[in-house]
């Protein structure tokens, strides 16, 4: 966006922009959402920053009013694929925290002098800063959600010291940590679980994720309805669990984790499970264009990209669920976790398991899986090369690269990698041809019958076409015709 866009954006105080722009006011030295109810700054006082990260940097604080650090996040992370992008999906992952810098920099291919060079030029603040922003919006989040100490807040959010948080929130915040407790509003959850509300933009499909979620939901693992989601997952501190349900203006999430420190990076792995950080007007308006497909968005406005929680147990679930109906890869998905799986204590009615590790399926998966030999091998190869760190994936990957490196394995199509690059990078361009189901959709609304008419019909709906994919999916699926348009005479 352009300058003159974005200020038309906050004249217009469009909420829809809150997370992807920052405006900084030199007048008063402050930072807002596009939303902010205060009056319009002139545009001579103006500044607009892409990152929170670069208006500290600059110099501001957050605004006290509209609490611009309490938004849904970019989705140009996910709709981006440069080096920038695929760091920012890492740094919200909490890889800065675990790994540091370098840790980063390794993962991403470059040195972290190239890699701090890169995203100070395009973001206006370095790794560390930026590492630092996402602490403090963590460390925000619980003070006024939770009861927990100051001292465990300062810990759970990341930061190394409790005067390391304290002046991070002085810098950014112009608050002392019990002031902004002071204005907490949420009840105390139960002892021993964190309890959130997450922001989502408007519109939003709560049901249609939920519904998509149960319907893959593997036994012992997961437990969902239309109306909440729970599982069980492996977090770098130990085992934890969560739940997820409606909540005004977002999702709820409550959960317990072995190790507070875990939190920033479960966050943001829900964020990314249930698309939070989408731009739904932005998507519905494209996907509207199409005549065929406007009756299907008109009614499910709001329509999320489930992603991944964990990006090796969705190289299994892929794998598993290629060429075989959605049920019989939840069964088969259902035995490999009871067979390999390691089981977990004080969880809710219904979480008895962990999704095996790579190891555990190399090591047991043989045992627990019936169906093509071909098939089974390939997992079999899959989890051996994860497990011994030949073979890898995570949500800082570049598209192409992890194409090239999953389809070189036998096995492993398009198909495979396109699902993955959907589930995991949160890739909203991805149009699975070879996928029956979505052709059949396609089919059943006469929106194409064959490949390559599909793929010229939604050519103008790039880069949106993971989300075609989601309508298409359902119009296959549904018992009766799909919603059409009522003629206008």
């Amino acid at each position: 966006m352009q300058f003159d866009e974005r200020y038309r954006a906050i004249q217009s105080r469009d909420s829809r922009f809150d997370g992807q722009f920052f405006t900084a006011v030199h007048s008063t030295g402050i930072y807002c959402r596009p939303s902010c109810p205060a009056r319009t700054p002139k545009p001579a006082n103006v500044t607009f920053f892409s990152t929170s990260a670069a208006a500290h940097e600059a110099g501001f604080r957050a605004c006290k009013r509209c609490l611009p650090e309490a938004t849904p996040g970019t989705p140009q992370w996910n709709l981006r694929d440069d080096l920038s992008a695929r760091a920012m999906r890492l740094i919200g992952d909490g890889v800065v925290e675990r790994e540091g810098v370098p840790g980063l920099a390794s993962r991403l291919g470059y040195s972290s002098r190239h890699l701090t060079r890169v995203l100070t030029d395009e973001l206006g603040a370095g790794p560390l800063a930026l590492s630092r922003a996402h602490r403090a919006q963590t460390a925000r989040t619980l003070l006024t959600s939770t009861d927990l100490p100051v001292g465990e807040v300062a810990y759970a959010s990341g930061f190394a010291s409790v005067r390391a948080f304290n002046d991070t929130i002085a810098e950014v915040f112009a608050l002392t940590p019990r002031e902004i407790r002071a204005r907490r509003t949420a009840s105390m959850p139960a002892p021993g679980t964190i309890d959130l509300t997450l922001p989502v933009r408007a519109p939003f499909d709560p049901t249609g994720t939920f519904l998509w979620l149960a319907a893959r939901a593997v036994t012992g693992v997961e437990v969902a309805t239309s109306s909440s989601y729970s599982r069980t997952l492996a977090l770098a501190g130990g085992p934890a669990w969560f739940t997820v349900t409606p909540a005004p203006g977002g999702v709820r999430l409550v959960a317990s984790l072995a190790e507070l420190r875990d939190l920033p990076s479960l966050v943001t792995r829900v964020r990314r499970l249930f698309d939070l950080d989408a731009d739904p007007v932005g998507i519905d308006a494209a996907l509207r264009t199409d005549p065929l497909i406007a009756p299907l968005v008109d009614a499910s406005p709001g329509i999320r990209l489930p992603g991944t929680v964990d990006p090796d147990e969705m190289v299994f679930r892929a794998i598993i669920g290629q060429q075989i109906t959605v049920a019989a890869a939840r069964t088969q998905l259902g035995r490999l976790a009871a067979t390999a799986g390691t089981p977990i204590a004080d969880a809710p009615d219904g979480l008895t398991t962990l999704f095996p590790a790579p190891a555990q399926i190399a090591l047991r998966g043989r045992e627990a899986m019936v169906g093509p030999r071909a098939k089974i091998d390939t997992v079999m190869t899959v989890a051996a090369a994860l497990a011994e760190g030949s073979l890898s994936i995570g949500f800082g990957d570049d598209r192409a690269a992890l194409h090239s490196r999953f389809t070189a394995v036998r096995g492993i199509g398009d198909w495979t990698a396109g699902y993955l690059a959907m589930r995991v990078l949160g890739n909203p361009d991805v149009l699975l041809t070879g996928d029956v189901a979505l052709r059949a959709g396609a089919r059943r609304l006469g929106f194409a019958d064959t490949v390559p008419e599909l793929v010229a019909r939604s050519a103008p709906l790039s880069p949106w076409r993971s989300y075609l994919s989601l309508h298409l999916w359902a119009a296959s699926a549904a018992p009766t015709p799909p919603p059409t348009r009522k003629d206008p005479s």
